[in-house]
């Protein structure tokens, strides 16, 4: 496990150094592109509107840092392993049973936020904001059901991991709860991108608990993935703490959001995943919550949403949103790491 600890150490470095280098590259060419966040102005939102307008044309698509730093770090080591194998194998990590999904999940999603960043930028879509909400949960809905058959059928997967009380085999309806915890991570991860530096730290926060649960269950593979998209997210950070130099878009967003429901199946860890990702279901509670209350009573519960944009609009700063978000996050996190451990003991 030491050489398999220092295995997964050294492609997060890798990762790290591959993501800082191409941060700028990128950010450059954001802006030669002009690819600058659209706000748009909406009487449905209008102190988000009020609030953000000042970020108007910040480059926006800066996630392709993340999943390019991914794609390039996971292309390289497996085409050397191919070529060379020895020292190149130990460091691949491509493996049918653990990564396939995880990294098809990540680009598919990855290249369809990327075309809903672009409708964005171009001001084409929903009101010129890209996708609606309903198109997003379709594209979710579909990614979700091919995972479902990829785990139903050629993975096996039936079990469902109930912590303290053990593994229960639950058929079919495997494939319900599999989409459901793929559209609530994607619909999840997607709201909470929108202050500086928010989602950001928050999914690093997220994956480093899937990472040591990964490497705890002896999924080393996964592991040594979840590594690099941690070295790039840490990356990323650099230039999208406050102020944000560019925004991560949906691009990063939606790929993170599916990529860490399709982890937690991995991992079976189903029912720690509101406890790690707190924020996250949180976030999507005070979407869900406000819109049941719109349309039941005619009035809001919050001044805006996700409840961010509510702590933003009671005057707190954004960086300080950020901070106890996550803040929040590492108790989460935290908690959840406590819970895998002591279910381990007891069971």
């Amino acid at each position: 496990m030491m050489i398999e600890a220092i295995r997964i150490v050294t492609v997060s470095i890798i990762s790290f150094v591959v993501a800082f280098t191409l941060a700028p590259i990128i950010l450059r060419g954001l802006r030669k592109m002009k690819a600058g966040k659209q706000i748009r102005v909406s009487n449905e939102s209008p102190i988000f509107s009020s609030l953000h307008k000042k970020k108007e044309g910040t480059p926006t698509m800066g996630g392709i840092t993340i999943w390019l730093t991914l794609a390039i770090v996971t292309g390289f080591l497996w085409l050397m392993e191919y070529l060379y194998d020895g020292f190149w194998g130990f460091l691949s990590f491509v493996d049918r049973g653990e990564t396939f999904l995880p990294l098809a999940a990540f680009f598919i999603a990855a290249l369809l936020g990327l075309f809903d960043d672009i409708m964005g930028v171009m001001r084409m879509g929903d009101k010129g904001g890209g996708f609606k909400i309903s198109h997003k949960l379709m594209v979710y809905f579909l990614i979700s059901v091919v995972g479902a058959w990829w785990f139903l059928f050629k993975l096996d997967w039936r079990l469902i991991h109930v912590p303290f009380l053990g593994n229960f085999d639950i058929g079919i309806w495997y494939v319900p709860i599999f989409m459901f915890i793929i559209v609530a991570s994607a619909f999840s991860g997607d709201i909470t991108d929108g202050l500086d530096g928010l989602w950001g730290g928050i999914s690093l926060f997220i994956y480093i608990a899937l990472g040591i649960i990964a490497f705890a269950l002896g999924r080393f593979e996964l592991a040594a993935m979840i590594g690099v998209i941690l070295g790039a997210i840490l990356a990323f950070l650099w230039f999208n703490i406050y102020p944000a130099r560019f925004f991560m878009g949906d691009t990063g967003a939606m790929a993170l959001g599916i990529t860490m429901g399709v982890i937690t199946m991995l991992t079976n860890t189903i029912f720690l995943l509101p406890i790690f990702a707190i924020v996250p279901a949180l976030e999507s509670l005070s979407v869900i919550a406000q819109t049941i209350s719109k349309k039941l009573t005619g009035h809001k519960i919050l001044l805006s949403t996700p409840i961010h944009h509510h702590f933003e609009a009671l005057g707190w700063p954004e960086s300080l949103i950020t901070m106890r978000f996550w803040i929040v996050s590492i108790m989460g996190v935290g908690l959840a790491l406590v819970l895998f451990f002591l279910d381990r003991v007891v069971l």
